[in-house]
């Protein structure tokens, strides 16, 4: 500490996590109006039951395109949660925490829905 003022570099946002959370923000309206065009409209009738779901993930270009949609929406959630959570000005520690913390929800998270996709797949 010097004249009152801490001079400790500060993790925070830096320019590659800002441009991420905007390129996936971007990416995540994207992939909705696609992920809203191909689910809602190209089907007919809708998807209305599990069958229909599962018949509907046996085209290979939709498993596929529901886990980037999930990649994506992941990704930009828990950076957009870290900068909130940087609005509160954690200690360099508790900002460490923050980060392992949300690499594992990310992590975990993403790793389920894949899982959860292949289980549909594999239904078929």
């Amino acid at each position: 500490m010097r004249d009152g003022f801490d001079v400790t570099p500060r993790l925070g946002e830096g320019a590659g996590l800002w441009f991420l959370k905007i390129l996936t923000g971007f990416l995540v309206i994207v992939v909705l109006i696609i992920h809203l065009i191909v689910n809602h409209l190209i089907v007919e009738g809708g998807l209305l039951t599990y069958a229909d779901v599962v018949h509907y993930y046996q085209n290979p270009i939709i498993p596929i395109m529901e886990i980037a949609f999930l990649i994506i929406v992941v990704t930009h959630a828990l950076i957009g949660l870290r900068s909130v959570l940087l609005d509160l000005q954690p200690s360099n520690k508790v900002l460490r925490l923050i980060n392992y913390g949300l690499v594992v929800l990310g992590v975990g998270s993403i790793a389920y829905g894949i899982w959860l996709v292949l289980v549909i797949v594999n239904r078929g």
